[in-house]
């Protein structure tokens, strides 16, 4: 048996045996461990031995002090209020996180309970006849993922993140839900028509820019330059800043507002402190204009699906949208095929046409 330097096999009584693991490096406190398991054993020494060369190491009782209730409101405090785009959702994923989890220690955390509590919130009802997604336990898992990572790496609490090690549970492919021309022309008559008369340009906004509705809702004095005919948007969902085009026409409905720097474009009416609710007015035009199962965020997939018929390249449509990786956007490419394949028919028939 290949028993390496640093590890003593212990007989006991019952003929079976202990590996004691001591590691002593020079700077560092001497450390003994026991494990029933001579692979365990080795396991243990390497990542720890590692993990102090790396000075990432963190004592057993120093994860035994905190819980997981010390994380999330720490991370409440230091961290969630520079999340400004999606802080609300991470704020609501961390309360269901503590309620779960909030009395264990971090070092009595592991993948399983959090993998139990990831198979509950899909068993869930958000509504009588529809269980909570993929997708929404995915974004839960995310959250809480964010906190045990920044204890690990900035506030040496934990040695290590049992979250990466949870399966995330698969989502569906992604939603394409697109506006037809007679749909388009129906909903904008629905948004000039509305009673809320932000619910139009913040609309052209969505659509000529593909815009996420947080970040035009979120749009204030200081990001709108009339000069350079732009919007700024800072610190973006995929953590970018990013530039806006402001067309013609939003142009001129933008430059006839009265603006002030830290304002938002879209103030609401009874708060000027906070961005306009406009849900229940994108509601009743929605339902006016006869679309089915058609949200806001839909208008962004209406902007890249227009922009790919168009003959735009796909990276050309990730840098509209915002988008990262190139396979988020690749989800339109069959729009662009559809379109090639009309110019391919079009030439087909002025080739085989016969001159008059």
């Amino acid at each position: 048996m290949n028993i390496p330097p640093g590890i003593d096999r212990l007989p006991l009584e019952d003929g079976t045996y202990r590996y004691r693991v001591r590691i002593r490096i020079k700077g560092h406190k001497p450390l003994s461990k026991n494990f029933k398991s001579l692979v365990h054993a080795k396991q243990w020494k390497r990542v720890t031995e590692g993990q102090i060369e790396k000075g990432l190491y963190v004592s057993f009782s120093k994860a035994d002090q905190y819980t997981v209730a010390d994380a999330i409101i720490r991370y409440r405090k230091e961290i969630l209020p520079h999340k400004t785009n999606d802080g609300k959702n991470v704020a609501r994923h961390l309360n269901r996180w503590e309620t779960e989890l909030g009395h264990l220690k971090l070092s009595r955390l592991n993948q399983s309970v959090i993998a139990e509590v990831r198979d509950r919130m899909l068993s869930e009802n958000i509504r009588p006849d529809q269980l909570r997604s993929n997708s929404t336990v995915s974004r839960y898992l995310a959250s809480f993922s964010h906190v045990l990572t920044t204890a690990v790496r900035e506030w040496q609490w934990m040695n290590e993140n049992p979250c990466i090690k949870v399966r995330k549970p698969k989502s569906p492919a992604g939603r394409v839900r697109y506006l037809s021309r007679n749909e388009l022309v129906r909903l904008t008559e629905e948004c000039k028509r509305s009673q809320n008369k932000d619910l139009h340009l913040i609309f052209l906004i969505a659509l000529t820019t593909g815009a996420r509705k947080s970040e035009i809702l979120g749009l204030k004095g200081k990001d709108v330059d009339l000069e350079n005919r732009i919007f700024l948007l800072f610190d973006t969902k995929n953590g970018d800043n990013r530039i806006l085009p402001i067309s013609d026409q939003i142009f001129e409905i933008v430059r006839n507002r009265s603006i002030e720097g830290s304002s938002f474009l879209f103030p609401s009416p009874t708060d000027p402190n906070q961005p306009v609710c406009i849900r229940s007015a994108w509601e009743a035009a929605v339902k006016r204009a006869e679309l089915e199962d058609f949200r806001f965020h839909d208008i962004r997939h209406t902007t890249a699906s227009y922009l790919t018929m168009d003959g735009t390249s796909t990276r050309e449509v990730a840098e509209v949208l915002g988008h990262k990786s190139l396979q988020t956007t690749k989800r339109y490419s069959h729009l662009a095929n559809a379109h090639k394949r009309k110019l391919v028919n079009r030439l087909e028939k002025l080739i085989h046409e016969r001159p008059q």
